[in-house]
């Protein structure tokens, strides 16, 4: 602690956010904050000792960095996933993990449908060829008639429901799994309004021409999305991943575009990021990818960084943080 003895809140990296609101709140809230701008586990140890809460972006929080912090309470995110913390490490240390739950659900479910709509309508092509030259070429294929089509969405959280409310009316059909999902009248109600048909993984993922995955990354999840997976879709779907990119098996997606299976792709996300040089989604004409962007707008740009040291703050007056992701069995106190 200093002489002062304020609680420290500690910034790791910040990249091309603005952490000044954030900054502001905290220190409103009598914390002294630091930014150290890196996501090095050694610099953030050494420039973080102290803290009370850390505040990473993407910065990845083991076990080695959580058992090298005793005063630490608190990691704040400023995401809805928390795959890059130990999360189990957190919790067994009296120390809790927080994200940051609804913040950019419509910009997320809209992105999905955005990067669909440019895949299926094949937009890279047609804007290409928007010249006197080839003014008249066509693609190799013409696009699906969507309402003749069917969608499948894994994982019917907000995000998936959001985008089954926006995507939904353009398709005939739309399916939709969720294991973790209750089966009460209020679910079924509200599937039921945004007409979503609630099947098992095998009949989505048999009957969609067009599916988008909506789920956390966890061990049971991670390539969940391999060879087998994809054999089992229908010969020219679209896969759609806004959600973590070590969800899908990259080698096995390659492969399934290659052979025309899949006739393409649309992600927001990959398994490294930003990806190397030379990997194997990159620069392909049947893979839409934007940079890990779902996320953001005017609104969200701001709300993460506000309700990221909004948890810190909550944690200090109340005890408790607003969005927990775990509970430990003896929080730091």
């Amino acid at each position: 602690m200093t002489d002062t003895a304020r609680p420290i809140a500690v910034y790791t990296d910040v990249d091309d956010t603005d952490p000044a609101p954030g900054i502001a709140l905290l220190e409103q809230h009598g914390f002294e904050v630091r930014v150290l701008g890196t996501r090095d586990p050694q610099q953030i140890i050494e420039g973080a000792r102290d803290a009370v809460a850390l505040l990473p972006g993407y910065a990845a929080i083991d076990r080695t960095v959580i058992e090298a912090l005793p005063n630490l309470r608190l990691i704040a995110l400023m995401s809805m996933g928390f795959d890059y913390v130990d999360i189990d490490t957190a919790a067994e240390h009296g120390v809790w993990v927080t994200n940051v739950p609804g913040a950019a659900t419509e910009e997320v479910a809209t992105h999905a449908l955005a990067i669909l709509l440019y895949t299926l309508r094949q937009l890279r092509f047609y804007l290409a060829s928007a010249n006197p030259a080839d003014w008249n070429e066509r693609g190799p294929t013409a696009p699906p008639r969507l309402s003749e089509r069917t969608l499948g969405i894994v994982g019917l959280g907000k995000i998936g429901r959001e985008f089954a409310r926006q995507a939904g009316p353009l398709f005939g059909r739309v399916v939709g799994y969720d294991p973790l999902m209750p089966d009460t009248l209020e679910v079924r109600a509200e599937l039921t309004r945004l007409g979503v048909e609630r099947t098992g993984l095998d009949q989505v993922q048999a009957s969609a021409d067009v599916l988008s995955l909506h789920l956390p990354l966890t061990a049971e999840t991670e390539k969940m999305v391999d060879a087998a997976f994809l054999a089992g879709m229908p010969d020219g779907a679209v896969l759609v991943n806004v959600s973590r990119g070590a969800l899908i098996d990259n080698d096995a997606l390659v492969a399934a575009l290659d052979a025309g299976h899949l006739s393409g792709a649309a992600l927001d996300v990959l398994d490294q990021e930003p990806p190397r040089p030379g990997h194997p989604l990159l620069g392909r004409d049947d893979v839409t990818l934007t940079p890990h962007i779902a996320y953001f707008s005017q609104r969200t740009e701001i709300e993460y960084v506000r309700i990221q040291a909004q948890n810190a703050v909550s944690l200090l007056a109340n005890g408790t943080p607003d969005s927990p992701v775990n509970r430990p069995s003896a929080p730091r106190g």
